[in-house]
């Protein structure tokens, strides 16, 4: 754990920053380093992978809460006391303890029971797309890490061929009682059992995979379908695939940040994409068909004769599909007139003999315009 980098270092972040700075920072270092953005980049990969595990930690209340308090010991599954000793927790995981202390502010009966079952927190990802699979959907595989139940032991925390014992000394709720005598007769109060630790539980051999404590971090791939129509950083939330849960609970879920990459030729606004499309001069004013680039190939638009540039026409249908509905919306198609440049002599003659015969029907706005100066400037 000692060559770990500080998890708010990782982020850029400062110790105490809000959750709202947590989340932005986690994906700014997404969009730059994610591997679908960087082919073959060992060291991008590598910097996805670390900020992923910053994330996991500072996102979740109870893991940062352990690691301010403890750093990278209080939220590594892998450390506990067991074969490596050191930890005065006697191999039980972190959160059993963070929540046996209600959270470390008081030993009351508040916090929850470390005997009962808890559903495992959630886990973030992100995956990159084009505009092309955001409007069509597609499949993809993402690889993240999680905590899940140890190999070796299958979650008990005890060696191959040992189980853990019922606490004698609480009976396996990990609460014991204690008698006091008051002016008022004897009072009973509640408190951790110190000889489990509040797990209710005894373990003499522990499993030296995980130190005793059930739990590791793997590396897990899963396929996510990701539909047709979906927008840049929606999440998809994937069920039962978070961190694995305490004594039997569910494990939480895994929720997955879409990044949709910006496309050279198409603007997404709601469900309708917006291309400029360049015309030349001559088809501008004699009309023309043209090939117009959509989602799903090319297609054929006349243009109308005398057409300007920011004249706008709409192709019904040619836009992305409505998430979870019926339909599309419309594809729309902003005309630019090019003048030409560079002309040669002959085709300078040509255009200064095209406006020696053109008269103010030809231009109507041109027209217009001058008339407005007349009245704006007449004496």
């Amino acid at each position: 754990m000692a060559d770990k980098r500080d998890y708010y270092e990782v982020l850029g972040l400062q110790k105490g920053a809000s959750d709202d700075e947590i989340k932005k920072a986690y994906r700014q270092a997404a969009k730059k380093y994610h591997p679908d953005l960087h082919p073959g980049d060992k060291e991008c990969e590598e910097k996805m992978k670390e900020a992923n595990e910053a994330y996991e930690i500072l996102s979740d209340k109870e893991k940062r809460a352990r690691y301010d308090q403890f750093g990278h010991a209080g939220v590594d599954p892998n450390y506990g006391a067991g074969a490596g000793g050191g930890s005065p927790f006697g191999g039980v995981d972190f959160g059993d303890i963070f929540d046996i202390f209600g959270g470390f502010g008081g030993f009351g009966g508040r916090g929850a029971r470390a005997t009962a079952q808890r559903r495992g927190s959630d886990v973030e990802v992100s995956v990159t797309i084009s505009f092309e699979e955001a409007a069509k959907g597609c499949k993809k595989t993402v690889t993240y890490n999680s905590v899940s139940g140890c190999d070796d032991c299958h979650g008990t925390g005890a060696a191959a061929g040992s189980q853990p014992k019922t606490c004698a000394a609480c009976g396996g709720t990990g609460r014991v009682v204690i008698n006091k005598n008051s002016f008022f007769g004897v009072m009973q109060t509640q408190s951790t059992c110190d000889a489990c630790h509040g797990t209710g539980k005894i373990i003499d051999n522990p499993c030296r995979k995980c130190s005793g404590t059930g739990r590791q971090r793997k590396s897990r791939t899963v396929d996510i379908n990701v539909p047709a129509g979906i927008k840049d950083q929606q999440i998809l939330n994937i069920s039962g695939h978070g961190n694995a849960g305490y004594n039997g609970g569910p494990s939480g879920d895994l929720h997955v940040y879409v990044n949709v990459k910006s496309h050279e030729l198409f603007e997404r606004r709601g469900d309708d994409v917006w291309c400029d499309f360049p015309i030349s001069f001559a088809q501008a004013a004699l009309g023309a068909e043209v090939q117009v680039p959509t989602l799903d190939g090319m297609v054929k638009y006349t243009v109308h004769e005398g057409a300007q540039s920011n004249d706008i026409f709409k192709l019904k249908g040619r836009g992305i599909p409505h998430l979870g509905g019926r339909g599309k919306g419309d594809q729309y198609v902003r005309i630019l007139v090019e003048v030409p440049k560079g002309l040669s002599k002959k085709q300078k003659d040509l255009v200064r003999e095209l406006e020696k015969h053109s008269s103010d029907k030809n231009h109507p706005k041109k027209k217009s315009f001058n008339e407005k100066l007349k009245r704006l400037y007449k004496e």
